[in-house]
């Protein structure tokens, strides 16, 4: 049994100002599956659906941002709940940071810059669980920091006094400290020196080892999931374009788009230049009609202008969604 299921989900921005509505498909109709005790990721150019995606699952959702269909499916407690249909205080109390919590993008900046660390993990603490008993609050929180490797005296300190690394840090610390079984983590090195990243991404790795969690990780940067990942799914224009385990989509990328992503990062010894995927990701308001990478795609041909891709299941956890993959299994 997977521990999230998410099928055929589409979530939208509706929006309307002055007499124009504006529909942006940020994420439309994406399948995938989390089993329990991995690390998968999403990577993908900016602008594709990625963010979104994961508030949604996370049931961060607020106007103009909506659920147009699909469902995703949780499993917890022996029991499948449908995130989409969970009535927001039940979501606040019984899944979202005991079952499922959030490293947002740009964490460094969600500390509080007046409260003090301490202040912040109780506003945590009370707010998914409650514990009257300063003594106990006290002894969680150390006995948790102690074992992500952050000194205990931390508590003491305000967010200015902390480097982007150590509040970081933080962020990920707050995320688990109900030893959640989801960890959704969104771009969680940006802004960080490669030094610094490697610290964090072991952090994340060290408390998946430890707690046998799953970790959705979402980032831009195809090298940190080449270290980090067990599988990967790639993201373009609000769509899932090829799945896999982290050795096939970097070793045996089927779909053009991937391979271009693997193409781009550097190799040591390499010295001859890389050209550029031309063009832009499209206006998710209005799409391109039939693949939506089609306009930039080099090897792009009349069908693909016509009709969108069925996803092509290529291996047991390898799949793409690519005419040009068809093509080749026919052949």
């Amino acid at each position: 049994m997977p521990l999230l299921s998410v099928k055929n989900l589409r979530a939208y921005y509706r929006t309307e100002a002055y007499g124009i509505s504006r529909t942006v498909r940020a994420v439309d109709d994406v399948s995938f599956e989390l089993q329990k005790n991995e690390i998968y990721g999403i990577a993908g150019e900016s602008s594709c659906g990625k963010t979104t995606l994961i508030k949604v699952i996370s049931g961060s959702i607020k106007p103009p941002l909506r659920i147009e269909g699909g469902t995703m499916t949780y499993t917890f407690d022996g029991r499948d709940v449908d995130i989409a249909s969970v009535a927001p205080e039940v979501m606040r109390r019984e899944i979202r940071w005991k079952e499922i919590s959030y490293v947002m993008q740009g964490s460094m900046s969600i500390l509080n810059p007046v409260r003090r660390v301490r202040r912040i993990f109780r506003h945590v603490v009370d707010t998914h669980q409650g514990i009257d008993d300063k003594r106990k609050f006290e002894a969680l929180c150390r006995e948790h920091l102690k074992k992500l490797g952050l000194p205990p005296d931390i508590l003491q300190a305000y967010p200015h006094q902390l480097s982007g690394g150590m509040k970081q840090r933080i962020a990920i610390a707050l995320a688990t400290i109900f030893r959640p079984s989801l960890i959704i983590a969104d771009e969680p090195t940006t802004a960080l020196d490669v030094v610094v990243q490697r610290g964090v991404l072991q952090l994340l790795k060290d408390i998946q080892a430890e707690s046998s969690n799953t970790v959705l990780l979402v980032t831009h940067d195809m090298a940190v999931h080449a270290n980090v990942a067990d599988r990967v799914a790639i993201m373009y224009a609000g769509t899932i374009v090829e799945e896999g385990p982290t050795e096939v989509i970097f070793g045996a990328p089927q779909h053009p788009y991937t391979q271009h992503l693997i193409a781009s990062l550097p190799v040591i010894g390499d010295k001859g230049t890389r050209s550029a995927l031309p063009g832009a990701p499209p206006n998710l308001a209005s799409p391109p009609s039939g693949c939506r990478f089609h306009p930039r795609c080099p090897m792009a041909k009349e069908i693909c202008r016509r009709v969108v891709p069925s996803m092509i299941q290529l291996d047991t956890l390898h799949r793409a969604a690519c005419h040009l993959v068809g093509e080749r299994e026919e052949a």
